[in-house]
């Protein structure tokens, strides 16, 4: 989602796909497990697999409130006031920018690096956001740095594919807490 305000500040968040994929396969990884310890009477109490899903949950949803914030001086990276004390954002300023630097992920893809005049520290331009095209064209606008080439981290049809994947693993974990559960009663 993209917001447009007349004086030309931007906000993007990261992709509804990219959020909806990510919490339904957290909670298809996550819910049969307290059915599972009720079911084979593991020592791990259920009431305390439930409070640390809700607990990774809270932390999931906090770090996918990401939002990028561009205006006439500054990108900044910001979460929601109660996840700061997790997670800090960031703030650069457009003049301060010197160039992107490419780096390749563990898995084989590219990310980008804003590298600054006084080359202290790095920081990762957003891949993950709706309305990137356009996150990007901004960034060129304000930056003159030449972003052609640059593509998202991640194509839509792979969130598509994990999607699909979740889907399958809910229907199992639909028949995996009936099974734990009437094997209970």
């Amino acid at each position: 989602m993209i917001d447009n305000k007349p004086n030309s500040l931007s906000i993007f968040r990261i992709s509804f796909l990219i959020r909806i994929t990510l919490i339904s396969l957290y909670i298809a990884l996550t819910i049969p497990l307290p059915f599972l310890a009720e079911a084979t009477s593991a020592p791990v109490p259920p009431v305390v697999l439930w409070i640390a899903i809700a607990v990774g949950f809270i932390f999931l949803y906090g770090a996918l409130s990401e939002q990028i914030i561009l205006d006439e001086e500054t990108i900044q990276v910001t979460y929601p006031n109660w996840f700061l004390f997790f997670r800090q954002g960031w703030s650069l300023a457009w003049s301060e920018i010197k160039d992107l630097k490419l780096r390749t992920t563990g898995q084989g893809g590219l990310v980008y690096y804003f590298i600054t005049h006084s080359a202290e520290r790095a920081y990762l331009l957003p891949m993950r956001v709706a309305g990137f095209a356009r996150l990007v064209k901004i960034v060129e606008e304000k930056t003159g740095i030449d972003m052609t080439d640059i593509r998202p981290l991640s194509q839509p049809w792979m969130y598509l594919i994990l999607m699909a994947c979740t889907l399958l693993l809910l229907l199992i974990d639909g028949w995996t807490i009936w099974t734990a559960t009437t094997q209970i009663g």
